[in-house]
């Protein structure tokens, strides 16, 4: 079990996935993800500010749903969120499509380095239990 103290209350929580937060405060944020999205719905090309100021939901929370990809920001609007591989402005997630890529690659790779080394444990692991014979004059007959 991965016990942590939620990053809102303190609480000390079983986690599981996600965000560092307990059962409350995760309603709590589906609450506010549900009113955030209500509320951009009757005021397309809102700005975070007004949303944040409307709704009383800090503009951190706002920030990680559009991390998350459960936000996206639209193209004419103030706010700007970086990818954290290279730092260039982003719509939504954590990493720009080209960083996405390149993780994407390179995780794939360290997966077949890690495959090619398990191989290669395996065969010498098969090749030094095979069973061997001494010559005869290398047997020490006791009588």
């Amino acid at each position: 079990m991965n016990m942590k103290n939620c990053a809102r209350c303190g609480k000390l929580f079983t986690h599981i996935a996600g965000p560092p937060l307990c059962v409350k405060c995760r309603e709590e944020d589906e609450k506010d993800f549900k009113k955030v999205k209500e509320y951009l719905y009757e005021h397309r090309g809102a700005t975070v500010t007004e949303v944040a100021t409307d709704l009383d939901i800090p503009v951190a929370r706002l920030k990680r749903f559009i991390k998350e990809g459960r936000l996206e920001v639209i193209e004419d609007s103030n706010l700007l969120i970086q990818c954290e591989r290279c730092g260039i402005s982003i719509k939504s997630g954590r990493y720009c499509d080209r960083c996405t890529i390149e993780l994407t690659k390179e995780l794939k790779k360290a997966a077949n380095e890690s495959v090619n080394i398990s191989k290669q444990i395996l065969d010498r692991s098969e090749r030094d239990e095979k069973m061997r014979y001494l010559h005869k004059s290398k047997i020490k007959l006791e009588d």
